[in-house]
């Protein structure tokens, strides 16, 4: 039989792990945290940086097109068995686009709402990281839980074991008793082998996502802007959902790419400019009876010029009809984008709504197993209950917690994915600007969309997320309160 004074104590243990809201020490982690390191560090992140800070250079590129170019070409040429024997020629041309069919400016406002698009994948991925960040905390939070739970239910049966052990030794129980407290048993320990696995697992995503291991996580923090209704919901992501804005900009850009083809049958109108030297260093000979050759001479022209298309063999139509058809694939694309979100944020409504019915419902359930345990120990101290009631009455109570932990994890995520739906779950809205400056994607662009010297370069990339090879494996002990 189980001393209550034991008894007692395990459960205030139990309900400690089950709750997740032990006051953690003040060198543990917080989501905030974790959140701060991981966006500062994450290698998908700073991936997505660096490729939006390519597309940032397609302004640059398209603007090209319309600017005046400068190129300059120098040859020395021997003559074998001729007159002149040798010649150093030298020229230098200027061309500048006048008009060509609307094909820059196009090109220019495309490059640009594509650029938008690329502002608005980096917020979804900041968006999506967060959300796996804050995934991956609750689980290790839950994972410690259920260690923490089974381990104590394994000293539970096996107290159990020893008083049914001692009781058939008196022929107050039978072999029976014995065999089904060691079965049950075995059973918890091989749950915890269980738990403690999928807690190495949960910790090991956690170093993959946020840079380091966790050290005693603190319960997270109440979620911000939650809505009050589905509908708010819905229309917070509408209007402000990353990957339905970056569908309605990529869907304008096509439009524009269709004036750009179109303008492969207009007329392009150039001014052009050029001058040149040659030098025969005194090989050219004179013609017989004539004054003596000038052996070096210079000329200059300049003019407009005008190209128009007459016949292309079909190339700027088929051009046109290619970008029409790519248009009317990101029509339908961002359709399937907006139905996606509406998805999304349903889904998560629901599972965020259930999650809070199950954690009522589930706290309740826990309040009852304890009360029915109880009793059933009690009745059994007295002869009125089976050791195999005792047994079931805490299988009943250890899955109640469990299920309280993991409804309160699946609470919190399904929170949080609602929030980066509904366009409100980066690092913006979850104020982390206070921890430093946050990544200005506009800081980079407004640098090199006036660049137009040739020789401008940035340094050697180097990459700036952080390394885990030095970080131990991780396993699935708890520290012992």
């Amino acid at each position: 039989m189980i001393r209550f004074g034991l008894k007692a104590a395990l459960k205030a243990s139990l309900l400690a792990a089950a709750c997740c809201a032990a006051t953690a020490p003040a060198a543990a982690d917080t989501l905030r945290e974790a959140l701060v390191q991981a966006y500062a560090s994450n290698p998908q992140l700073a991936a997505a940086r660096a490729q939006q800070r390519a597309t940032d250079e397609t302004v640059v590129i398209q603007r090209a097109s319309g600017l005046p170019s400068a190129s300059t070409t120098t040859s020395v040429t021997e003559f074998i068995d001729a007159s002149p024997a040798r010649s150093l020629s030298a020229n230098l041309n200027l061309t500048a686009p006048i008009y060509s069919g609307g094909s820059v400016r196009n090109g220019i406002l495309a490059a640009e709402n594509r650029i938008e698009a690329g502002r608005a994948d980096l917020r979804g991925t900041e968006s999506e990281v967060f959300s796996r960040v804050v995934a991956a905390y609750m689980d290790v939070i839950r994972g410690e839980a259920i260690v923490g739970l089974t381990r104590n239910n394994v000293q539970v049966l096996s107290v159990n074991l020893d008083a049914t052990s001692d009781r058939f030794e008196i022929g107050d129980l039978t072999r029976t008793d014995v065999a089904q407290s060691a079965s049950r048993l075995a059973l918890a320990r091989s749950d915890l082998q269980t738990a403690e696995a999928n807690l190495a697992i949960a910790r090991e995503n956690y170093v993959a996502l946020v840079g380091s291991a966790p050290d005693s996580l603190q319960p997270p923090p109440p979620l911000p802007g939650l809505p009050t209704s589905v509908s708010d919901a819905e229309d917070s992501a509408l209007e402000h959902n990353p990957d339905l804005i970056a569908a309605r900009e990529r869907t304008e850009a096509a439009g524009y790419d269709i004036r750009v083809a179109g303008a492969g049958r207009m007329p392009r109108l150039e001014a052009f400019a050029s001058t040149g030297y040659q030098n025969f260093f005194g090989s050219l000979e004179a013609i017989p009876g004539t004054i003596a050759t000038n052996q070096a001479s210079t000329s200059a022209q300049a003019g407009l010029r005008v190209t128009l298309p007459i016949f292309q063999g079909g190339r700027v139509s088929s051009l046109q009809r290619q970008a029409q058809a790519q248009s009317l694939a990101t029509l339908e694309q961002a359709i399937g984008t907006e139905r996606s979100v509406l998805s999304q944020v349903r889904a998560a409504w629901s599972s965020w709504r259930a999650a809070n019915g199950i954690i009522a419902s589930t706290q309740a359930a826990v309040d009852a197993a304890e009360l029915s345990l109880e009793g059933v120990r009690a009745e059994n101290s007295i002869g009125n209950r089976q050791i195999l009631d005792v047994l079931n009455a805490e299988q009943e109570l250890l899955s109640a917690r469990v299920q309280l932990v993991t409804a309160r994890r699946n609470e919190y995520v399904a929170g949080f994915t609602l929030l980066a739906a509904m366009g409100r779950g980066e690092a913006r809205d979850l104020g982390l600007d206070s921890d430093g400056p946050l990544y200005d994607p506009m800081a980079n662009y407004n640098r090199v969309r006036d660049i137009i010297w040739d020789w401008q370069r940035d340094p050697d990339p180097v990459a700036r997320s952080t390394r885990t090879v030095d970080i131990p494996a991780q396993d699935g002990n708890i520290s012992a309160d």
